[in-house]
């Protein structure tokens, strides 16, 4: 599972918190292995016009410091639940199913949902659920902290008049921090997800030539993930050196030197890389910009370990940057996990606090074992060429190593090396 259990009742333990409540559709995945596509996209506004443009299909994860942790979501949704590690799955509301034509000749695997679905439910809201779920497991008297940001105010309200004893604490900053640090599953279908991004996009840049077009490219590596189970995030070149771009029907030219990003999701987890295409020679002065984001890199690469400031890591960066007198660059590094950047972001210290009612803490974040990040570094030459390099890593007990094996100490000229 990706819920690294150990790191929450840490965290729970020093906020004096006996239940953590997830909110967002990222963070239920998180606690319970929860998965529904329509969660991040149906928003209210779709199922009853007028409404807001607020997430419309509520759910909650709870992750009590003693015991199992437990769902709550729409009826019409809790088969999707079968095959989690929860066990403990609450519904509300009308089931939506024509109950006068039923059977309860089912396998033992779907046969509780059944149960569950046409046994007649008093509880009306998914508020009314958390709460008589939070009650009954003896948490209406605890300190809870609960994912606030993104709540609407009328569904924090309902939860605090319905549990007047329950002290609520915002923890949306404290659950990044908790997912920040991961399980050896999630690094496990990270390290995957990243195996198939690479292949997906190697084999796909591998087929590019003057004349191929953007869309064609795009079309391959959503073909070649697919194939291994994985889904576009996201397909990225520099036309010409004037920034990222997906969807221009760019076609590519002799000659041509180019930042390229990639990315796909499995099984939740994302990946993302990039480096730089090359459909000709490199100008030296091209050439000695794209040496100079690669040694970038190796030097933030260099300078993580343990308890090391993300900032200190960005900082090695820059330096290698700046020497070669070049300012039009943002090398840095992000986490990724169940999303695109997870914590910790790798920047420089900007003064800022991750604070929430639970935790408040500098925003420079250190490293600690069993991060997964990456670290890049590009630039673009407006009308010329851009240069990228990206790769990811996972932080060990005395610094880090590749999540998977990258080679990005050259462009890559698929013309060259088919």
């Amino acid at each position: 599972m990706f819920f690294n259990r150990d790191r929450a009742k840490d965290y729970m333990q020093q906020c004096d918190l006996q239940a953590l409540v997830a909110t967002s559709p990222a963070n239920i995945t998180y606690f319970s292995g929860w998965n529904l596509w329509l969660d991040p996209i149906i928003k209210g506004y779709m199922l009853q016009p007028g409404a807001s443009s607020s997430l419309a299909l509520p759910g909650y994860a709870v992750v009590p410091f003693e015991g199992e942790p437990a769902l709550v979501v729409l009826p019409l949704f809790a088969v999707n639940a079968a095959d989690l590690w929860v066990r403990d799955i609450r519904v509300f509301g009308p089931s939506g199913l024509e109950e006068k034509l039923t059977s309860d000749q089912l396998p033992e695997k779907y046969r509780r949902f059944h149960d569950m679905l046409v046994t007649t439910n008093d509880v009306t809201s998914s508020a009314e659920a958390l709460t008589s779920l939070i009650e009954e497991k003896g948490l209406g008297s605890s300190r809870i902290g609960l994912e606030m940001e993104g709540m609407a105010p009328e569904t924090l309200n309902t939860l605090k008049d319905k549990l007047p004893r329950a002290t609520i604490l915002d923890c949306s900053n404290l659950l990044r921090l908790v997912r920040m640090v991961k399980s050896d599953y999630e690094i496990k279908i990270l390290t995957r997800s990243a195996e198939i991004n690479e292949q997906a996009g190697m084999e796909t840049l591998a087929e590019s030539k003057p004349g191929t077009r953007l869309k064609d490219m795009t079309r391959s590596f959503r073909i070649r993930a697919a194939e291994q189970d994985a889904a576009l995030d996201h397909f990225a070149i520099s036309p010409r050196g004037l920034g990222m771009a997906t969807e221009p029907d760019y076609e590519l030219a002799e000659g041509d030197v180019m930042f390229v990003d990639f990315g796909c999701i499995y099984q939740s987890c994302f990946s993302d890389t990039g480096l730089t295409l090359a459909l000709g020679e490199l100008p030296e002065p091209v050439m000695d910009r794209f040496e100079t984001m690669h040694a970038s890199v190796i030097a933030g690469m260099e300078a993580v370990r343990p308890g090391a400031k993300g900032s200190s890591a960005r900082e090695a960066m820059w330096q290698v940057v700046a020497e070669k007198g070049y300012s039009a660059s943002n090398p840095h590094g992000h986490g990724v996990g169940l999303d695109v950047r997870d914590y910790p972001t790798i920047v420089a210290d900007n003064g800022l606090r991750i604070s929430d009612d639970c935790i408040d803490m500098p925003s420079d974040l250190p490293f600690e074992e069993n991060m997964v990040f990456n670290l890049e570094a590009c630039m673009f030459c407006p009308g010329v060429a851009s240069v990228q390099v990206e790769r990811s890593f996972v932080v060990t007990a005395d610094g880090c190593r590749p999540l998977i094996p990258q080679d990005r100490s050259q462009p890559y000229n698929p013309l060259l090396n088919p």
